[in-house]
């Protein structure tokens, strides 16, 4: 497997944590800073950076479970939270905030999203033990791709969830919602 190959790979594992931080960037509105960025970043790019090492540790052997849940598990941990962003943006009645920072980026609720956003990842792990990939560097080059998506992927929804006003909260829960649908019908249809 070469380079090129490997940061293709690490483009689409990242096109979700990219969606689900932009999903809640749009939630921040006037509370973002670059540090909310670097914050997603880390969780992400990290998440990504370890899951196809315990996929590539855990092996085929456990491969088959892997595949089999790991669109459920993504779907219902982006649609609680989603669900969540959609109450908890229904109940403001103050225009300013749409979602309380502090439980956006919430070390259980950032856990909870690079999690569902980083299940496939394990499930490439496996499969770079089966085609001997360059393990290391492969998770690397992953890690590194889902730190800079996702960082950028907060200031561009914050963009966005400034023109949305009040709505954000619905939009960046509906967002969440439909990534974890497009997880599922991605592994079904």
């Amino acid at each position: 497997m070469n380079i090129l190959t490997i940061f293709f790979v690490a483009l689409g594992l990242a096109a979700d944590a990219f969606a689900v931080s932009a999903a809640n960037g749009i939630a921040m509105k006037r509370e973002y800073g670059i540090g909310h960025s670097v914050i997603f970043g880390m969780y992400f790019g990290s998440f990504q950076f370890v899951m196809p090492i315990l996929g590539y540790t855990l092996g085929a052997a456990f491969g088959n479970a892997i595949g089999e849940w790991s669109p459920w598990v993504a779907f219902g941990l982006l649609a609680l939270i989603g669900v969540k962003m959609i109450v908890e943006s229904s109940r403001k009645i103050d225009s300013e905030l749409i979602c309380d920072m502090s439980q956006i980026i919430a070390p259980q609720n950032m856990c909870m999203l690079a999690i569902a956003t980083s299940i496939d990842a394990l499930a490439v792990g496996v499969s770079f033990a089966l085609q001997d990939a360059p393990l290391f560097l492969a998770s690397g080059i992953i890690g590194i791709v889902a730190f800079m998506l996702s960082a950028v992927g907060v200031l561009v929804g914050n963009k966005i969830g400034a023109a949305l006003n009040k709505s954000a909260g619905w939009v960046g829960g509906g967002i969440l919602i439909a990534i974890g649908l497009k997880i599922l019908a991605e592994r079904y249809l």
